[in-house]
This record gives structure tokens, C-alpha cells and sequence, in this order.
């Protein structure tokens, strides 16, 4: 497969690019992979107009063709762009209890052209396989005007928040956590990231990119991004996640960079400051952190080269908008009879949004948590033209089903959790989520 590649001239914003291709072509089966411009945030990545979809949805049904892994095998080369849920765990291990959802477990599709914005750099590169349709690409992207971002967000989308009680929220969170704590006492667990779900309505069927683009207004992450499904289920997945799950690059060095540990921002910077000490020199947010650390070493040593896993940084403090994050990177080589499918299956769930041991933390959180997660704590996927692939975790996200916008959110338990601060941690990081789309 040969990859043609045109850079364009002048600079556009991705949401602008964006915002005039749906325009054009429709929204169905958009992918827009969003960054922040800063650290791990280099590239913003579009796709439209869907060449090839695969999907899986009935968990139920555990049969060979709603396997969502063995349905990524069927990938042929390209550029793909898609999600996968929490739930894809059944897979894994069957023998757990896990919920269905109302939305796909697995929505992949490849585009041809894509474009690739880069934020760093402010350049824009149209890659594909046919010149023609790059050329058509382009003089779409030439002829729009680069007006201002706000001119396009809509200020109009009503939303209702009454369902939302965030007092009786904390308090059944709370519940919770002794819950967990009791289980952790008593050798069960270690850690489990409890999570909580708040519903919301839209007055009609509003278009998800213009939802994102009014959430993009106060919230960027580094692996952020909107996806929307092609068919008539009116489902969409939008992310502002700072986390990577795993990425792999072309001589197969593998990399996950786990968060556990948050604090939030403040506009006093001597506040701010102190904020962030205490994050990076509290012991319980630390040994949160290396716990998940070890489990993210056991999963790679699965499929990586004996020796080669490695952990460069550790307990490191990122500072995003809204919250400090702790943060550590591990690194290893993946061995040479394993691709990316074999890693993602033994990464999967995530071990920073479960719990050690990952699989009991994922029962006990079943029992626990009375919904299901779907994409949520799963994973955005995107699967280059030479075989890199990323992924992130689908962390500080939004679920949009018909009417309905879910949005979660979690916090790290363990035997030192203190109740007040963790329902603290849980509205600094849902309260943002809320307030975006006010």
C-alpha cells in the first residue's frame, strides 16, 4: 500500500476543518482524535466518510463473530479509528459477571484520506491512497474561510441537569468505598476505581459535534477526541481524557502511561502550588499509583520480551486545566510473534480505571456499581497506516445515546481512603464535565 501525502499551505483549526466536512459530507462515522497542542498532544487526527466498519455489540452472546478481538483481526491495512468498551472484559474472562450495553462494544472503521493537524507545528498533511480523492480533500480544506472557533459553536443546546443530586450522589458513593475498604481489610483487593454515573437530556437530538465543540470550549486533553456511529443506534462517544492507555510504534516499543492520583487546580497560584506538593508528597496517592504500575508490568510482561520492561518515569506531576494528575510511563518490547491485538487483550480493561487484582476489582465493582460502563473506561483505537498503534482511556468522557448524555466519573480506593476526600476528588473531576456544557 502506497500512502500519498499532501501539505497544505496555510493553517486551519482541526474544529474549523471539521465542523465544513461535516457540512459536506454528513457526521455519520466521523472520527476526530483531539489534542491539546502541548506534551503527548502533537497531532489532531479527522477521518469522514467510513470506507470499512466493523462492529460487535451482543455481549450476550459470546460467539466467535461479537468477539470484538477476534473482529479486530479481520482488520486489513489502513488507517482505522474506533472505540471499545469496558465491557469487551467478557472476553477476557467470561467467568466474571459484566453488564450489557446499549451501545457497541467494538466501532472501528477505516478513512481514506485522513488528515493529520499538526498543533505544535501548525501544519496540516492529507494522507491517502488516492490522489484524486487528496485533491478533492484539499480544495475543500482550501476554500474554508479561517474564521474564529466561537463562530461556529452554537450557543443555543438546552439541556435538562435535574436528575443530577450530586448530595445523594456522594452519599451512596461513600457507601461504597466502605464497602471496598471493608473488602481491602479483609485481603480481597488491593484498590478498585469505584466510578459513579450522572444522566442528562437534551431538549432534541442535537448533532454530537456540536456538543463537543461546546465542551471543547473549556475542556482540551491531550487524548481527547469525538466519535460518531454511522448507522441509525444515534450513539456517539466524546472524550476530554489527559490518559494514554498503550501505544505501539513501529519497531513494536510499547508504551502505557497510567494516571492515579489527582488534586485540583487553583486560581490562587500559591493554592495551585501547594495543591500539587501535596499531591506528589501524599503516600496514599503514591502507593495508588505503583500498585497500578506493578499490575501494568504483569500485563505487558505477557507479551513483551523477557527484560525489556521498564518503568522511565515515575509518580510524575502533569498539571491539565482543571487538576493535577500523578502520572508514570513503563515501557517494554513487544515480542516478535505478538501485534497489537495480543497486547490490547492482555492490557484489557485497563488497570488504572479497575483495580488490583484487576479481575476480583472488576467483579467487586460489578456488584458495587448498578449500570454498566460501556465506553466509558474502555478505550478510543487508532491503528496508523504502518502498523503504530495508540489508544487512550476513556476517562472524563461523554456517552451520548439519542437524548441522553451520561458522564462518569471515579476515584482510586484503597485501605487509606479517607471518605471527605475522595467525594472532593469525584466532583473536582465530574463538576468540569457538568459545567462544559452549561
Amino acid at each position: 500500500m502506497k500512502i500519498k501525502k499532501l501539505i497544505l499551505e496555510k493553517w486551519i483549526d482541526p474544529a474549523l476543518i471539521t465542523h465544513h466536512l461535516t457540512k459536506k459530507f454528513g457526521d455519520k462515522g466521523l472520527a476526530w482524535l483531539d489534542s491539546d497542542g502541548k506534551e503527548n498532544g502533537e497531532w489532531s487526527i479527522i477521518g469522514i466518510k467510513p470506507k470499512k466498519i466493523i462492529q460487535s455489540r451482543d455481549i450476550n452472546n459470546l460467539d466467535k463473530t461479537n468477539n470484538p478481538f477476534n473482529n479486530l483481526k479481520n482488520i486489513e491495512k489502513g488507517f482505522w479509528i474506533g472505540w471499545l468498551s469496558y465491557e469487551a472484559g467478557v472476553y477476557i474472562e467470561p467467568k466474571n459477571p459484566w453488564r450489557k450495553s446499549n451501545m457497541a462494544t467494538l466501532w472501528i472503521a477505516s478513512y481514506d484520506p485522513i488528515i493529520k493537524c499538526n498543533l505544535i507545528k501548525k501544519e496540516i498533511i492529507i494522507e491517502g491512497t488516492n490522489s484524486s480523492e487528496l485533491m478533492k480533500f484539499k480544495n475543500t480544506i482550501d476554500n474554508i474561510k479561517n474564521i474564529e472557533e466561537e463562530n461556529i459553536i452554537k450557543t443555543n443546546l438546552n439541556f435538562d441537569f435535574s436528575k443530577i443530586n450530586l448530595d445523594e450522589m456522594a452519599e451512596k458513593f461513600q457507601k461504597n468505598i466502605l464497602k471496598l475498604k471493608k473488602l481491602i481489610s479483609e485481603g480481597d483487593i488491593f484498590q478498585a476505581n469505584l466510578t459513579t454515573k450522572c444522566e442528562i437530556e437534551s431538549s432534541k437530538n442535537y448533532n454530537p459535534l456540536d456538543i463537543y465543540l461546546k465542551i471543547r470550549r473549556k475542556l482540551r486533553a491531550p487524548f481527547g477526541g469525538i466519535i460518531i456511529n454511522n448507522d441509525n443506534h444515534n450513539e456517539a462517544v466524546l472524550s476530554t481524557s489527559p490518559e494514554r492507555f498503550i501505544k505501539i510504534d513501529n519497531k513494536s516499543f510499547v508504551e502505557s502511561r497510567p494516571i492515579k492520583g489527582t488534586r485540583s487546580r487553583d486560581k490562587d497560584l500559591n493554592q495551585d502550588a501547594l495543591n500539587a506538593i501535596d499531591l506528589i508528597t501524599n503516600e496514599k496517592d503514591r502507593a495508588e499509583n505503583i500498585m497500578i504500575v506493578d499490575l501494568i508490568r504483569n500485563d505487558l510482561s505477557k507479551v513483551c520480551e523477557t527484560g525489556s520492561i521498564m518503568v522511565p518515569e515515575i509518580l510524575k506531576l502533569e498539571s491539565f486545566l482543571k487538576v493535577h494528575h500523578l502520572t508514570s510511563v513503563i515501557r517494554g518490547k513487544l515480542k516478535k510473534n505478538k501485534n497489537w491485538i495480543d497486547l490490547l487483550k492482555a492490557c484489557w480493561p485497563g488497570g488504572s480505571i479497575t483495580g488490583a487484582p484487576k479481575l476480583r476489582s472488576c467483579q467487586r465493582l460489578f456488584e458495587l456499581e448498578e449500570y454498566e460502563r460501556g465506553p466509558y473506561c474502555g478505550s478510543f483505537l487508532k491503528l496508523d497506516w504502518n502498523g503504530e498503534f495508540d489508544s487512550n482511556i476513556l476517562i472524563r468522557s461523554f456517552l451520548i445515546k439519542d437524548k441522553k448524555i451520561s458522564i462518569y466519573a471515579g476515584c482510586g480506593i484503597v485501605i487509606d481512603s479517607n471518605l471527605e476526600e475522595e467525594t472532593n476528588e469525584l466532583k473536582w473531576k465530574l463538576l468540569p464535565l457538568i459545567d462544559s456544557l452549561k
